[in-house]
């Protein structure tokens, strides 16, 4: 039976390898690693183009690790994403669906961006959960890795609800133990767009621009690419249907909303079995 709620970066699997392609991009960068869906996808790709897959993830399941053995194109960092940077170079592309908060995400690009400067390479940059609920809502895997100053108040127990800023209990979309929400919803430095914002604009500022955009389905993709390529208007010309597209994003807002009735429907059932 499928999973009810589809979430995998794999979902984008015809653009993003589109955009791989055009870029003629071979060596390729993934920040979280899934196997079986985006992961497979992206070490075929670069294979077959006779590059290399990176991947980076703090806490990679076995069967992970035993895949990488077996692929040969394919090496893996057990680290966390911002200290892996420094064992990284001549990447082409950067993969990004690791901790999804503004931290994390404005210095992972700051980081891939110097890499790409300092090794001759124009700037390549696939996110996902650029929208809701980690567009303005910062996550935490491991809120004691965020520096303080960085960090807002968060819960590992409350759930975010769609038009509602603060978090609410015993419903909603939350992660049972397994990661937290910031308290609040938008606000300085919240977010995976607000971060990409945050660096678009730095950029813009310092007299370069970047080419952006914004797919709104499946929690959001981003395509941000260097304008200077040779590659970069191909690479717009390829996702510009899809950006901001006020369809795609009716349809995601549609799913979100009958995904959430499931969690009230679900959280229901389990209240009246523990008052039985």
């Amino acid at each position: 039976m499928p999973e009810l709620l589809i979430h995998s970066m794999s979902e984008f699997s015809e653009i993003i390898l589109g955009v791989l392609d055009t870029s003629g991009a071979r060596n390729i960068v993934e920040i979280g690693a899934e196997y079986g869906g985006n992961t497979t996808m992206l070490a075929d790709f670069a294979a077959e183009r006779g590059g290399s897959l990176i991947s980076v993830d703090p806490a990679p399941k076995p069967e992970f690790l035993e895949w990488v053995e077996a692929n040969p194109n394919v090496s893996h960092i057990a680290k966390p994403s911002l200290k892996a940077f420094a064992q990284l170079s001549d990447v082409d592309a950067w993969v990004i669906d690791g901790d999804h908060n503004w931290y994390t995400v404005y210095n992972e690009l700051k980081q891939a961006d110097a890499i790409c400067k300092r090794d001759g390479k124009p700037l390549l940059a696939i996110l996902h959960d650029i929208n809701w609920p980690s567009g303005r809502r910062d996550m935490y895997y491991a809120p004691d890795t965020i520096p303080a100053a960085f960090r807002h108040p968060y819960s590992y127990d409350g759930g975010a609800v769609l038009g509602e800023s603060n978090l609410v209990y015993q419903r909603g979309f939350r992660g049972h133990g397994h990661f937290a929400w910031a308290a609040h919803e938008g606000g300085p430095r919240n977010g995976v767009l607000t971060a990409i914002e945050d660096f678009l604009e730095e950029e813009h500022n310092s007299g370069r621009e970047l080419g952006f955009a914004e797919i709104p389905a499946v929690f959001g993709l981003g395509v941000l690419f260097d304008l200077d390529a040779e590659w970069s208007a191909r690479v717009a010309e390829a996702v510009l249907p899809y950006h901001q597209n006020k369809l795609i994003r009716t349809l995601e807002e549609n799913r979100l909303r009958n995904y959430l009735r499931v969690i009230e429907l679900q959280d229901a059932a389990l209240q009246t079995g523990l008052a039985a």
